[in-house]
């Protein structure tokens, strides 16, 4: 690490990731890439920004402080141009702020947010910009978004501020970076095999191939709730469940032409939970990935347990239930036992 004093202090290097819309990748990118070029000619950092067909992208800046607040001067006034130009074909009178998404490690935001809030309270005050930092991470990460907004200069200092407490407060234990999903892509599973549609074509899946593969071998299932391995053959990771919700994105796991059929299954009541998810987020993954319908039924009383209804050919089903099953797993060892 350089040593030299700049206007950031002291001239260290760092690494700053940013969640961008697509759209507003595309206003960084640039035709054929130039804004993007000049911005890395002219700061001196690396600016990379994240592959794959998603709805969001990471636009991750590195390099020595006073090349990160370059950068960062040149996004925020490129927002600012975005705005005045949007806004000369609109009615709107008042002119919003620029606004960035920081991608910050959980355990660094206590000190960003500082005892009874004064750290965050100073660097608004300080800078004139809003600054909120989210209360939960992001999706299978251990990273929250910090969302700044106000003038280009307003956010320029803001982001030196944090820069400094980020230097002062590394980040504690390993940090999971939070990766954006994939755009769903239709997927197609014909004769044990699965296919992601593109375009016109049918591309072969190995990953996928191998979930299905798995999902198919695992009837009759261990009953649920017993905390034996869910495959008695594989030994899975804990993690078995975002293993997949990556692997299958939010694909709808279309079958090619088995009949439907309904699986019944029993939960019991405090694990339903850990299968619903907050907001019913995770039932709704399951149902995206597996292309089953699922309905879970209301609670009985007495009763401690609650029944699911799978519905879907026999490939939704079985990928379903690996989904139910995966979840459970993980959540079974996270508790030691039931």
């Amino acid at each position: 690490m350089e040593s030299k004093v700049s206007e950031g202090g002291l001239n260290v290097t760092l690494t700053i990731r940013l969640l961008m819309h697509g759209k507003e990748v595309g206003s960084i990118i640039g035709k054929k890439g130039e804004t993007v070029k000049k911005m890395r000619e002219e700061s001196g950092a690396r600016i990379n920004i994240s592959e794959g067909n998603c709805p969001e992208r990471i636009v991750t800046i590195t390099g020595p402080t006073d090349a990160i607040f370059k950068a960062f001067a040149m996004i925020a006034y490129k927002f600012e141009e975005d705005i005045t130009n949007s806004m000369s074909n609109s009615t709107a009178t008042s002119k919003p702020p620029v606004t960035l998404r920081l991608v910050v490690p959980a355990s660094q935001c206590g000190s960003l947010i500082g005892k009874g809030g004064s750290k965050i309270k100073e660097i608004r005050e300080s800078t004139g910009a809003q600054v909120q930092v989210a209360g939960d991470m992001l999706p299978n990460s251990t990273e929250r978004a910090v969302t700044i907004s106000g003038t280009p200069d307003a956010i320029i200092q803001c982001v030196k501020q944090i820069c400094v407490v980020m230097l002062e407060s590394p980040p504690k234990g390993a940090t999971i970076p939070y990766r954006p999903k994939p755009a769903s892509t239709p997927v197609i599973f014909a004769g044990g095999q699965a296919y992601t549609i593109q375009g016109q074509y049918a591309i072969p899946h190995p990953d996928l191939t191998k979930l299905h593969q798995l999902a198919m071998q695992q009837t009759p299932f261990t009953p649920l709730g017993q905390t034996t391995p869910a495959f008695p053959g594989e030994k899975l990771p804990l993690h078995s469940s975002e293993e997949a919700q990556n692997l299958m994105g939010q694909s709808s796991g279309l079958d090619a032409n088995p009949p439907a059929s309904t699986h019944e299954l029993t939960i019991p009541n405090d694990l339903i939970g850990c299968i619903i998810g907050r907001q019913g987020t995770k039932i709704n993954e399951i149902r995206q990935m597996s292309g089953a319908q699922i309905k879970i039924a209301n609670a009985t009383e007495g009763s401690s347990e609650r029944q699911i209804t799978i519905t879907g050919t026999p490939a939704n089903i079985s990928l379903a239930q690996y989904l139910i099953n995966a979840r459970l797993t993980s959540e079974v060892t996270g508790m030691g036992a039931l």
